[in-house]
């Protein structure tokens, strides 16, 4: 009898131990929780500290060796700066690698489905590249970088990149207010936040200019006309065929032919039979020089259809062109967006005169009235304002751009990812429910 009511635990007392033995319990649960969830956090900052520990400051993307004198300044810029470079090219025989750099790390990724395999798994803060289409087709966005810069590699309308080119990328090193106007307009039109820019110029034109600058002057000569087509069924070439080289026979001047590379792969044929025709250089001289330098400067007059050498012969040469009708399509490309000329179509009647059926049989008169007219110089000054910013300055503004966007990567740090709670998650997945989705 004794030993029950030493046992025996009125019921108040009983439930307040409960309830204290169940506090302990609870206690113990959700210590044990927090400890979990403190191990889940420092095991997710160790993983960003290690990805952060092996993060490339820069990395510049170079698609094939063709943009070498896009980079080549640059590059040369950045090692004068003494900053570290990691240059990602796909051609294995790319230039750079017989060049000394002492800051620059060349490294060839391939072609293709190998080459988007390492881009879209970088670790780095910025990557520069001149390759459109960021996040449209293969090359995707390395959720490891924190920006995207393009540098385009002509002197032209930004628009002029197939449907959504440069939509996803995050800053630009333009060379003209033209170019910022069309990334404003498309980012209003596609609802796209807007995006950070540099006026910084043309680095590959600075390079021409400065070749042509230092250069002997051109011997005294008799007129010289380039013939310098693009390929494909709208080249020149392919449209006029005999008829504009007999054409440019009859001037009595000096013709010189520079086919475009492709030409002699996708229109072997055609070529060839040109080629065995008029296979007396007293007549026709074919050039098939891998630098265009020489053979620009020794002409007086270019004539071409929609390729980007006719820029750099009116804004570095300052000579003028005769051009061909493009009938360009804009469909396939951002210019479709924009209810306006592209500015590389409008500024052409400013440069020269155009070629079409009509007067492709008197181009004496054509080639004449474009070398003595002097509204065509005030038209190629006019270019240059247009679409040439800092003159001989671009490869330096380009390489401090590039820097100061890195720092202010590591200015502001990524946020630190904590783990969500359970009830979190739940919480989401109802109201995802909720909605519908």
């Amino acid at each position: 009898m004794d030993t029950i009511k030493i046992l025996y635990i009125d019921p108040g007392t009983g439930g307040m131990l409960l309830t204290v033995l169940l506090g302990i319990f609870s206690v113990a649960i959700f210590s044990l929780r927090a400890l979990f969830l403190k191990l889940r956090f420092l095991s997710v900052r160790d993983k960003d500290a290690k990805k952060n520990s092996n993060k490339i400051p820069i990395v510049i993307h170079c698609e094939s060796k063709r943009y070498w004198n896009i980079f080549e300044p640059i590059l040369d810029e950045f090692e004068k700066k003494k900053q570290k470079i990691v240059y990602l090219t796909g051609s294995e025989d790319d230039p750079v690698f017989s060049k000394k750099y002492e800051y620059i790390a060349p490294e060839y990724i391939g072609e293709g489905f190998k080459s988007f395999s390492r881009l879209n798994i970088l670790n780095a803060s910025v990557v520069f590249s001149t390759t459109p289409s960021l996040d449209v087709f293969q090359w995707k966005r390395s959720k490891n970088v924190n920006c995207y810069i393009h540098i385009m590699h002509a002197a032209k309308d930004i628009t002029l990149y197939r449907m959504y080119g440069t939509d996803h990328y995050d800053a630009f090193v333009l060379s003209g207010d033209i170019q910022v106007r069309q990334i404003r307009q498309l980012e209003e039109l596609r609802g796209i936040k807007k995006r950070d820019y540099e006026l910084c110029g043309v680095p590959y034109l600075d390079e021409m200019k400065k070749r042509v600058d230092t250069a002997e002057a051109v011997p005294a000569h008799e007129r010289t006309v380039l013939l310098a087509p693009s390929w494909g069924e709208s080249g020149i070439l392919s449209r006029f065929g005999s008829r504009i080289i007999d054409s440019l026979i009859g001037t009595g001047y000096k013709v010189i032919v520079r086919p475009h590379p492709q030409s002699f792969a996708s229109e072997k044929e055609m070529l060839d039979k040109l080629m065995a025709k008029y296979n007396d250089p007293s007549k026709v001289e074919w050039n098939k020089d891998i630098d265009n330098f020489d053979v620009l400067m020794k002409s007086d007059i270019l004539i071409s259809d929609y390729s980007g050498v006719m820029f750099e012969f009116a804004m570095v040469f300052d000579k003028p062109v005769i051009y061909t009708d493009t009938n360009f399509d804009p469909r396939p490309y951002d210019a479709d967006w924009i209810e306006e000329t592209p500015w590389t179509f409008e500024i052409l009647p400013d440069l020269g005169l155009k070629l079409d059926e009509s007067n492709v049989d008197s181009l004496k008169e054509l080639i004449d009235k474009c070398i003595e007219d002097p509204s065509f110089t005030e038209g190629r000054q006019k270019a240059r304002d247009d679409i040439w910013v800092h003159v001989g300055e671009g490869a330096r503004r380009t390489a401090e751009y590039i820097i100061r966007k890195y720092e202010e990567t590591i200015a502001k740090p990524e946020p630190e990812a904590v783990p969500e709670s359970a009830p979190k998650k739940k919480q989401k997945k109802r109201l995802a429910a909720k909605k519908g989705v």
